[in-house]
């Protein structure tokens, strides 16, 4: 997330569009590093010293997720309301689903203000999916530094921060679109019954949920998983903050986490963003309606456990501890990696999975990314993460904590690290917003837009209308064709259901939805890549790619996970060749900008120039849209005030 100023007016925000980091006309000259106003120095290529705790092993057993199921369905029972509850561990394996008697099949999710529904807006989905992505979210949201529920969720992922119909005119969500990550077709997250059974990160059948009654389970405050219910069958979200729903789901939910409750200290409602909190719960212990301190035997429930195709076999699984060879997260070793707190994805048997290796693209570019360059950009947007503060984390000053990934053009992973303790989510999103940012900066974007099919094979005119709005909405040529470099920053100010983002009043950006057509089930261009393949996961199918997008010359699918569209990426040049991406995500959107930017300038200094950041001509900060008679330009980043804990420095990316 990101700790940004309000802008009420309009004037005030457009002045903030044109001053973006590396905004218009030419780049002030370069600040030497150290001291305040000065950019870091890149850190020398030695093994640093450990600054992040070990996250202590711990998982749930199978008597405890029998508890955990047993809480919820007596108070589900005592409202009269039969649930499906789903249990997950940390990365996702689903541990157990439980369908009480008389739960409803499906649930269904929220149409849109306009009434035409489309991506997937009032869409029917099976009730043991939406339970599993419920679980899954608070599960992937939260770390040792944070706890948040599907509540909490909702509250960040809208068009308006805080949503509330009294906040019309302030900007969208810091994690807007984020609930199109962790997706069912994604190349990243594993899949149930394939290979070791416990690696994840597994895939959520929903992507992340925004609907109150899922929520994280800790055990003597660790994080061990999370729990969700479904029971209402409406899968929608809340437009409004300022009340207190009573909202039966998630009272069975917080049920179900006596005893496995989040720390008081680190949930969501001791976090702020932009000095407001956010929520964790409208439900309260002192509203449940059934004792938690005495459950019904697991036994004796009136119920069943049920297989779920693609997720949960009918049984009841123990969690597998993160950091652990079976959890698919493990420290990584000396050779892999140079910084002893880094921790990589694992195979269950050893391998790595996504260990730093040269680029796959050298049909289309004349000196790709190098492993001895990836491997810089690595360890040098490390370094900077090591040294920043988080900015969704508690205690403050906390070490921000987050995954790094680092693609090339065709969007294949060239190496990905993360710190012991960042929020599982990220991992998927960290790769979604490099890829993000390779295509969007690439040659081909606007071609690929305009042959993107249908799983049939037919043309899709609800994709390739994107690519022609964009063209439309800008005055320079080749915006779509590689002539400007893309950060994730950008791409999330056209990707918002008004431009400038939060204006009300003004149109769509041309990669969003109109406002009356917005819902966290269709935000433009985001959602009308991946609703083929969701349809395909309903249907029992199981897509290892999340467009229908033209595939590059090897096979690989520029946006095999999705698209992103809030910051936290930026694109990497050989000179002004474009050569491949990085994308962060993890303790704050700021952050993770800055930890991509800095990363890989610091690289290229470390190597000489070689590669680095684009040049400050074909920023995205660069481009123009016309608002009202005015100029409005993209931004390229943004990086949060006083960010490291080492020293006082401001302004670490001004001039670079």
């Amino acid at each position: 997330m990101m700790a940004r100023a309000r802008i009420a007016g309009g004037a005030a925000l457009l002045a903030l569009l044109l001053a973006g980091c590396g905004s218009s006309g030419a780049p002030p000259s370069p600040v030497a590093g150290g001291g305040n106003g000065g950019a870091p120095t890149p850190t020398p290529p030695v093994t640093p010293a450990s600054v992040y705790p070990a996250v202590p092993a711990a998982a749930l057993s199978v008597t405890e997720v029998e508890a955990i199921i047993a809480r919820a369905a007596a108070e589900a029972t005592a409202r009269g309301l039969p649930a499906v509850i789903a249990v997950v561990d940390r990365v996702g394996n689903v541990l157990a689903v439980y369908r009480m008697a008389g739960a409803a099949a499906t649930a269904t999710t929220r149409p849109n203000a306009n009434g035409a529904d489309i991506d997937a807006q009032g869409v029917s989905v099976p009730a043991e999916l939406g339970a599993i992505a419920k679980a899954i979210s608070g599960a992937y949201l939260s770390s040792g530094g944070n706890a948040f529920s599907t509540r909490t969720a909702s509250m960040i992922v809208q068009p308006h921060f805080p949503p509330s119909a009294g906040t019309v005119g302030l900007e969208s969500g810091p994690l807007y679109g984020v609930q199109f990550s962790q997706l069912p077709c994604s190349d990243l997250v594993t899949r149930f019954g394939i290979g070791s059974p416990m690696i994840g990160p597994k895939r959520s059948p929903l992507g992340l949920a925004a609907d109150p009654g899922g929520f994280p389970l800790y055990k003597a405050g660790v994080l061990v998983g999370g729990v969700g219910v479904m029971a209402d069958g409406d899968y929608g979200f809340d437009a409004e903050v300022t009340d207190v729903d009573d909202d039966a789901e998630e009272h069975i939910a917080l049920a179900a986490t006596i005893g496995h409750e989040a720390p008081a200290t680190i949930r969501a409602e001791r976090i702020s963003v932009d000095g407001t909190l956010l929520r964790y719960s409208d439900a309260a212990p002192a509203g449940l309606r059934a004792s938690p301190a005495n459950p019904p035997a697991f036994a004796s429930l009136a119920g069943s456990l049920v297989a779920v195709p693609g997720f949960a076999a009918a049984t009841i699984l123990p969690g597998a501890s993160l950091g652990s060879e079976a959890s698919g997260v493990r420290r990584a070793t000396p050779a892999e990696f140079n910084h002893p707190d880094a921790h990589v994805l694992s195979d269950g048997g050893g391998g790595n999975r996504y260990p730093v290796r040269a680029g796959t693209d050298a049909a289309e570019v004349a000196q790709p990314l190098s492993a001895a360059d990836v491997r810089a950009i690595l360890e040098e947007a490390f370094a900077i993460m090591a040294r920043s503060r988080a900015q969704i984390r508690q205690p403050l000053d906390s070490r921000s904590e987050k995954t790094i990934a680092v693609v090339d053009t065709r969007g294949a992973v060239l190496g990905l690290v993360r710190s012991p303790d960042a929020p599982v989510f990220g991992t998927d999103v960290a790769l979604q917003k490099a890829r993000s940012v390779a295509f969007f900066s690439g040659p081909r974007a606007g071609a690929d837009l305009a042959a993107a099919t249908t799983a049939a094979g037919a043309a899709d005119p609800n994709v390739r209308d994107f690519g022609t709005r964009v063209n439309g909405f800008f005055s320079q040529s080749g915006v779509l064709a590689g002539a400007f470099a893309f950060s994730n920053r950008a791409i999330g100010n056209i990707a918002r259901p008004y431009f400038p983002d939060g204006e009300a009043g003004r149109p769509p950006g041309p990669l969003s939805r109109d406002i009356a057509g917005w819902s966290p089930f269709s935000t433009g261009l985001q959602s009308a890549l991946i609703v083929q393949n969701l349809v395909q996961v309903l249907a029992g199918g199981d897509p290892r790619q999340c467009t229908f997008l033209p595939n590059t010359p090897g096979g690989q699918n520029r946006l095999a996970n999705g698209l992103q569209i809030f910051p936290g990426g930026v694109p990497i040049y050989r000179g002004n060749v474009l050569v491949g991406a990085i994308g962060v995500s993890g303790d704050g959107i700021d952050q993770d900008d800055m930890t991509a930017f800095l990363g890989t300038r610091n690289a290229g200094v470390r190597l000489g120039g070689s590669i680095g950041l684009p040049p400050a001509s074909i920023r995205s900060d660069q481009i123009e849209a016309n608002v009202a008679g005015s100029p409005v330009r993209l931004r390229f980043v943004g990086c949060p005030f006083a960010p490291f804990l080492d020293t006082a420095q401001q302004n670490v990316c001004q001039g670079l």
